[in-house]
């Protein structure tokens, strides 16, 4: 908690530092939905990091994985497939199809969160690069078709001739690998054979989990409930928000009854692997995303958090300065 205070303070004045510019990395911010002094550069040009445009699979049998690594799993039109963390930590988006449809995977290692989309806007298909620019520490995508920058987190399109446009997100399961080839023992994984030459056994922002800082600022702060680097696992039904922190679920069963804006869930959590699914009445999986306590609060600001001790909703703490 006592780093709070702190990073509170490098925020405000990081924020101040950025000038306001219309053309920023090359993208136009003129018009945009989110402000232009809190979209930064995060170092790399547009495309510095490349985006993997035609992935390459294996056989669970010959993929290069430790079984605590941790991948982003996807069951989509009949197949499934898993994504190693230690490959998007250097490229955070790759363009796939399952079947005949585009889906687009996405993950910012800053904010630890994995998204997976259907790629298609206004029903058209379209592919996706890295902006090189953040907002709320959060990594922006920009469709190749229109150069519109879309948020990852907020799932929509903030700049260009998209602004507003919607993506509609798949469940995807981040977990370790031991868990999904357990699960989904026909899975494929992508291949290290991306076409670039990268060290993917190295970790490019090593460290970074483990330190309490944050390389970039984010706003609002969030309420010192929980440090800003607790993991939680946040659904939005219906408008409305729930953080469910990692640090609560350790508390309690493995799984849990809830109630959302009506819906009553399944919170199904496995503590070896730190992983969470969400279900339905149904049994349908819920869309849901595993990230950093500080980027699902800078987003969704007016999120419920669940609380082992009540059982139900806790009460947040103000943030600084609040």
């Amino acid at each position: 908690m006592k780093y709070h205070f702190l990073l509170a303070a490098i925020a405000t004045l990081s924020i101040s530092q950025f000038a306001s510019a219309d053309v920023v990395n090359g993208f136009d911010l003129n018009g945009a939905s989110i402000p232009d002094k809190e979209t930064l550069e995060g170092g790399p040009p547009k495309d510095g990091i490349p985006s993997i445009n035609q992935p390459k699979f294996l056989p669970a049998g010959k993929a290069n994985l430790k079984a605590d690594d941790r991948v982003l799993g996807v069951v989509y039109n009949g197949m499934a497939k898993a994504y190693p963390v230690q490959i998007l930590n250097w490229h955070e988006i790759v363009n796939d199809k399952f079947d005949t449809e585009n889906i687009v995977v996405t993950y910012c290692p800053l904010c630890r969160s994995g998204v997976v989309f259907r790629a298609t806007v206004k029903g058209k298909p379209a592919t996706f690069g890295v902006s090189g620019l953040l907002y709320n520490s959060n990594v922006l995508l920009y469709d190749r078709e229109t150069e519109s920058l879309w948020s990852q987190i907020g799932h929509q399109a903030v700049t260009g001739t998209l602004k507003g446009e919607k993506l509609e997100p798949i469940p995807v399961s981040n977990t370790t690998w031991k868990w999904w080839r357990a699960k989904h023992p026909d899975t494929l994984v992508l291949s290290e054979d991306t076409g670039y030459l990268r060290d993917y056994e190295k970790d490019p922002y090593g460290g970074y989990a483990e330190s309490p800082v944050t390389y970039f600022p984010f706003n609002p702060i969030a309420p010192t409930s929980y440090e800003y680097k607790d993991v939680v696992i946040g659904i939005e039904i219906s408008g409305h928000y729930k953080a469910y922190p990692l640090v609560e679920l350790q508390q309690g069963a493995s799984t849990i009854r809830d109630v959302v804006a009506g819906h009553s869930l399944n919170v199904q959590f496995d503590r070896k692997s730190q992983t969470v699914v969400v279900n339905d009445a149904h049994g349908k999986e819920v869309t849901s995303l595993l990230t950093y306590w500080f980027a699902w609060y800078a987003f969704h600001p007016d999120t419920e958090v669940y609380s082992a001790k009540t059982g139900s909703n806790s009460k947040n703490k103000k943030s600084p300065g609040s």
